[in-house]
């Protein structure tokens, strides 16, 4: 009986001993995952002192640089802000004709690799180059991000918002600026986000654009000296760039709650006529996809016709096809799983430290690839030979590049999900694993498709990293294509960039495959 009393409160202890959620931990060790090129970028940088840190860093070049980066990302991001916005608000709100089809056509330029559409525009025309140039066409390859979150919401929104608005006297305008806009603004920013980062890591494109910007002179750098103090130190004011980045859309979203809490089921709103107004969004729709998907596709067709290098090598095209949707497909599984965690924690939990989890999950995409690329080489080599040269390797590439994009999706369906519905399951006695597996997943499964096709879509095009980490052998068609453009064969790498864009294509089509209900089709 003594021994009974005395294992008794320690048996009570046990039960009552708080347990830390199995979520946050798996979000914690993704977040740790994806500082690793931050923490190759820091202990790179430190051995350089500080006279050599100031010589390399406070020069005219720097500056231009810069002016360079800051300059395309605030003018790109705006542009697709207001570009993204407007064309998913005239589809999805309005009754313009064909809107299915014109849902879908605003996800296509997804399929088109930027550096395939700035090679199609310096193709017609040497006057895109420079910053006037990438701001139109980072702004046509990049709209979409904007544009599919800001259209998921939009068919969600429920038209009790702006009819109380109006019932509370205010204008069409006013109702929609005060009860609506607010609604699309973690929509609107979350995508201006991935807007920012994509152009702070994007190379392709610029290089054949000419404009120079950080990652331009960091693959440089690279290609000059290897992992020099030079390179790094640039990695490191890209760095800061993305911590701007991340703050300012964390300041700017806000800890609004989105999700809808009442009797009854959200309403479809039909679509609005749009009368006399009709050809000018039409003839608005109509000039954006030929912008952004009608002249790079074009111009790949006269590749394919006229080129004088142009050939078929069948063998090759398949192997590179092969490759090219295994990584594809492997990456998206890998990047949906690591992304669920950090996304839940960052809805359902509050906290400086869960903030910084989320906003740490960021920062690696800011990277260009080839610095993720050596920071794993490195890492590999010094400490777990046995992944080096191995695919296991440049999934995780993949998955730290790309991370941010299933993050939005995710964050964004899970915003709309009430937490009340976990709480209600819980006390019906399911085990978090059940409420995960029967609640929360159903409800975000559109947001874990988009996220997955965008990861898909991103691997398809893949370039810097793919060329570093990839094993021996291993060829994508993004490596073939840029091998072949790169020693001016125009002709021989657009058969390359026909398969990218034909592999690309049904992901993108999949993130509107459900874009206009039916009810209101």
């Amino acid at each position: 009986m003594s021994a009974g009393l005395t294992t008794a409160p320690a048996a009570a202890a046990a039960r009552v001993r708080p347990r830390v959620p199995f979520g946050s931990v798996a979000a914690v060790a993704v977040a740790a995952l994806t500082l690793v090129p931050l923490g190759f970028v820091l202990v790179a940088s430190a051995g350089a002192g500080p006279a050599e840190a100031g010589a390399l860093l406070f020069r005219a070049r720097v500056g231009e640089l810069l002016l360079n980066t800051v300059g395309l990302v605030l003018a790109t991001t705006t542009a697709c802000a207001v570009v993204g916005t407007a064309a998913a608000w005239v589809v999805v709100r309005t009754a313009v004709p064909g809107r299915p089809v014109w849902l879908a056509l605003l996800a296509a330029p997804l399929a088109v690799p930027a550096f395939v559409n700035s090679y199609a525009w310096v193709s017609l025309t040497p006057a895109v180059e420079g910053f006037a140039g990438a701001v139109l066409i980072t702004t046509l390859s990049y709209y979409p991000f904007v544009a599919l979150p800001v259209a998921a919401v939009l068919r969600g929104l429920d038209p009790v918002h702006e009819e109380s608005a109006r019932a509370l006297g205010l204008g069409p305008v006013a109702a929609v600026r005060r009860a609506v806009l607010p609604l699309l603004r973690p929509a609107v920013l979350g995508g201006a986000l991935l807007v920012g980062l994509h152009l702070l890591a994007e190379f392709g494109a610029l290089q054949m654009l000419r404009f120079p910007t950080f990652t331009t002179a960091i693959y440089d750098a690279y290609e000059a000296t290897f992992a020099g103090p030079a390179a790094t130190l640039l990695a490191a004011v890209l760095v800061l760039l993305c911590l701007v980045l991340l703050v300012g859309e964390l300041r700017l979203a806000g800890r609004a709650r989105l999700a809808r809490v009442g009797s009854g089921a959200a309403r479809l709103r039909p679509p609005r006529p749009l009368g006399r107004a009709t050809p000018l969004a039409l003839a608005g729709l109509a000039a954006l996809v030929v912008l952004a998907l009608g002249v790079p596709l074009g111009v790949l067709g006269r590749w394919l016709v006229e080129g004088s290098s142009t050939a078929f090598p069948l063998v090759e095209l398949g192997a590179a096809t092969l490759t090219t949707l295994g990584l594809a497909a492997g990456c998206a599984v890998l990047t949906t799983l690591l992304a669920l965690p950090v996304a839940w924690v960052a809805v359902r939990r509050r906290g400086r430290l869960i903030r910084i989890v989320e906003r740490s999950s960021f920062i690696g995409s800011s990277l260009p690839g080839i610095v993720v690329a050596l920071a794993l080489v490195t890492v590999a080599v010094r400490g777990l030979p046995v992944i080096y040269q191995t695919t296991a390797l440049l999934l995780v590439a993949y998955a730290i590049l790309f991370l941010p994009r299933t993050m939005v999706a995710l964050r964004a369906a899970l915003a709309q999900v009430p937490p009340e519905l976990d709480d209600a399951a819980r006390s019906l006695g399911v085990r978090p694993a059940g409420v995960l597996a029967r609640v929360t997943l159903p409800l975000v499964a559109r947001g874990l498709g988009a996220g997955s096709a965008l990861v898909f879509l991103a691997v398809v095009t893949e370039l810097t990293a793919t060329l570093l980490l990839a094993p021996i052998g291993t060829d994508t068609l993004a490596t073939e294509f840029w091998g072949h453009a790169d020693a001016v064969a125009y002709g021989a790498a657009a058969p390359y960039a026909a398969l990218m864009v034909l592999l690309s294509a049904p992901a993108a089509y999949l993130l509107t495959r459900r874009g206009i209900p039916e009810a209101v089709s």
